[in-house]
Order: structure tokens, then sequence, then C-alpha cells
């Protein structure tokens, strides 16, 4: 891949970048932010590696305060939403009518 960009693959990543990029989120958020979009409520055994793969990857940053963890959208993972809109765009423009 020559530009920086989540995984693509299920979208989840592209989707928590998104979400995070609305404003800082902890995991409890992203999950009900999904599943008000999804229908379904993702598994912390889905959501929580997706979570740590952004981070190492340098997309996220985490805050912890007490027992919550909020994230944060990184430089890099502010370029890396853009890539993948300019993608999720170009492979799906046309799809609806």
């Amino acid at each position: 891949m020559d530009e920086e960009c989540c995984d693509m693959r299920g979208m989840l990543g592209f989707l928590i970048l998104f979400l995070v990029s609305k404003k800082p989120m902890h995991g409890k958020e992203i999950a009900d932010e999904i599943t008000k979009r999804k229908g379904e409520k993702p598994s912390p055994g889905t959501l929580y590696p997706a979570i740590k793969n952004l981070r190492e990857a340098g997309f996220l940053d985490e805050q912890k305060e007490g027992k919550a963890i909020t994230y944060t959208l990184t430089p890099s993972g502010k370029k890396a939403l853009t890539v993948a809109k300019r993608k999720f765009c170009k492979i799906f423009l046309g799809v609806f009518p």
C-alpha cells in the first residue's frame, strides 16, 4: 500500500477512526455508536483487538483515567482516515443510484 491507511477489510477500523474523529471516546461509547449504525453490538473480542491494532499502528492515542481509557486520533490517524475516506468513496462510488 503506497499510502498509510487503516485496514479496510470489514471496515471496522475505518468506522472506529471515523467515530473517534468526531470526539474522544472510550470503548463502550465506540461500541454503542457502532450498534446504532450497524444494528448489532460488536463483541469485546472483535472491538478491542481492532482498537489495539489501530493504536499499535499509531492511529489512536489513549488516555487512562482510573479504569476508563479514552481514545483520540493521532495526527497519523487523521491522515489515515482521510486516505480511508478517499478509498471508500472510490470503491463505493456508484453503488447507490
